[in-house]
């Protein structure tokens, strides 16, 4: 196992042994991907929330619905959304390539972007954690539809559109502090975590549960785990091999590394046709 903090080149060249012979890669990846797009962070040197920490208030659940003020610069804050304007970059693509190679089968996302799709990813392996900034909900009758819709009345002149349907508040398709995630989307995502040989886990900085308990949960089932993230997380010491270079350098490079053939069964728990 290549500790963390060890000799870079031990990693990287570890790294490349393990995605030479991984055959069910399932990725996890948070806003670290989507940076080189134009779409900061939150809680990096220079991300949303470090600059303007009441910024976060937007993304609480409790504040968006006792606070009119809160839920009308919500609406302005997505209409300038840089998800809009942003193009996938070679991260994406480093992706799409270990999809079409036929290796990645799932890629779970903390990222509302869905760049990982217009990357290439087909929307089958995408499994949207935190949702996606491009739908609406109502929090009353849960009605759902577009968001461009949605903005477009914004545009109109109304600063907090209700649901046309019944009148309730409407917020993005977004999971926010306080609400809990998707239970079908997690446990897609549990199942995923259990039938890989490797679990990637790229640009996030793996405190956000429960996506971050994943990688455990993959390496507790006999995955390798490599970390490709800036900074250190909370799951380091578990990996096989940490990383630290710019992802639209390093993840293009692994997927690119040569595919070696293995005699050893693949044997996953995700999997109940390969337990033996």
């Amino acid at each position: 196992m290549t500790a963390p903090g060890s000799d870079p080149a031990s990693a990287h060249a570890h790294a490349r042994e393990l995605f030479a012979t991984a055959r069910r890669i399932t990725a996890l990846t948070g806003a670290g991907v989507s940076t080189a797009s134009g779409i900061p962070d939150f809680r990096g040197p220079d991300g949303v929330w470090t600059r303007d920490p009441r910024a976060q208030r937007l993304s609480d659940i409790d504040s968006y619905v006792a606070d009119p003020e809160v839920r009308r610069l919500a609406w302005q804050a997505r209409a300038e959304h840089p998800a809009w304007a942003a193009e996938p970059n070679a991260a994406h693509r480093a992706f799409a390539d270990l999809a079409e190679q036929g290796r990645l089968t799932s890629l779970l996302t903390q990222n509302i972007d869905g760049l990982h799709q217009r990357g290439g990813v087909g929307a089958g392996l995408v499994l949207e954690l935190h949702g996606s900034v491009f739908g609406v909900v109502c929090l009353d009758c849960g009605a759902t539809g577009s968001m461009r819709a949605a903005l477009a009345r914004v545009a109109d002149g109304e600063d907090d559109p209700p649901c046309r349907s019944c009148g309730g508040i409407l917020k993005s398709s977004t999971v926010s502090f306080g609400q809990s995630l998707d239970p079908d989307v997690i446990r897609a995502s549990q199942r995923a975590a259990l039938d890989c040989d490797l679990f990637l886990a790229a640009g996030t900085s793996l405190t956000v549960h429960p996506a971050a308990g994943l990688a455990e949960l993959a390496v507790r089932a006999g995955a390798r785990l490599v970390i490709c993230n800036a900074e250190p997380t909370p799951y380091d010491e578990l990996a096989a091999a940490v990383l630290r270079d710019p992802l639209v350098e390093i993840l293009p490079e692994l997927a690119a590394v040569p595919v070696s053939d293995s005699a050893e069964p693949l044997r996953t728990w995700g999997d109940p046709s390969t337990w033996s």
